[in-house]
């Protein structure tokens, strides 16, 4: 598919998801909105992608929604009631379902909304020279589902601060990683892409069909307590024993070669 707002690439076994609004600090609009959609069912779909890297265009990452065009067209944020009400929602890869490890790389500034991509993303690294703070009670908005999504992966206290404090404290990619927003600082900034492509590569290496089983494990037992939490994942374990792949991994080890794994099911 042919996008507006959005770099679909794939380079060797990664698929790339590049926001590309670089004008606009890479702000949301209603038309990337629904480009995103498409977007990450597309590369989950793709039995050539094995993983997927989500990063930015320019001196930004993502900085929420598009506010000069909801303060501009009459409409403004009336056009999301709907959808966030019914918590209908497609934008980011956790939303969609996408059963493949994604990794956000953060370049430069991440605010507001775009920290909807670094709660839902598998694996999260930032350029040294990344700044995160969160606007939305600088402008009259409420913090919500992406402080929700930040408090599963670091400190309430934390995402406390950033929420209310606004735009008036910028947070460091150092102290985000100390926090444990994000798990490498990569550094020269420059370097952000190679990195990601170089951790997605690794990542690729493993059986898609075992970090498939293993995503919805992980990501299942965020919404349970630890003894159902238990009960979810060892179905979730069973569920590959007798799949090719549990064959394949032990002998290519033995035989000290690299392991030709079955292509996930179709969606």
């Amino acid at each position: 598919m042919s996008y507006e707002h959005l770099i679909v690439e794939r380079h060797g076994p990664v698929g790339w998801l590049i926001n590309n609004r670089p004008d606009q600090l890479n702000a949301m609009n209603n038309a990337m909105r629904d480009e995103f959609v498409d977007a990450w069912l597309e590369l989950d779909a793709d039995p050539d992608v094995r993983v997927i890297v989500h990063t930015g265009e320019g001196r930004a990452f993502q900085t929420g929604v598009d506010v000069s065009e909801i303060a501009s067209d009459g409409v403004g944020m009336e056009r999301y009631r709907e959808s966030m009400e019914s918590f209908d929602l497609h934008f980011t890869a956790w939303h969609q379902g996408v059963r493949k490890p994604v990794i956000t790389a953060v370049n430069g500034i991440c605010c507001g909304g775009g920290f909807h991509w670094v709660a839902d993303a598998d694996i999260v690294i930032a350029a040294s020279d990344a700044q995160f703070f969160d606007p939305h009670v600088s402008i009259g908005q409420v913090v919500a589902l992406e402080a929700i999504g930040l408090i599963r992966k670091m400190p309430a206290e934390a995402v406390m601060r950033m929420a209310l404090v606004g735009r008036y404290e910028r947070m460091s990619a150092q102290r985000a990683y100390e926090l444990g927003m994000l798990s490498e600082v990569v550094d020269p900034p420059e370097r952000l892409r190679e990195r990601a492509q170089e951790l997605a590569e690794t990542i690729a290496k493993n059986s898609p069909a075992a970090m498939a089983a293993t995503k919805r494990a992980l990501w299942g037992a965020l919404e349970l307590g630890l003894t159902d939490a238990c009960k979810a994942g060892a179905k979730d374990l069973v569920s590959l024993w007798g799949h090719p792949d549990q064959t394949e991994g032990p002998a290519s080890f033995a035989d000290k070669r690299e392991a030709v794994w079955a292509p996930l099911d179709e969606r």
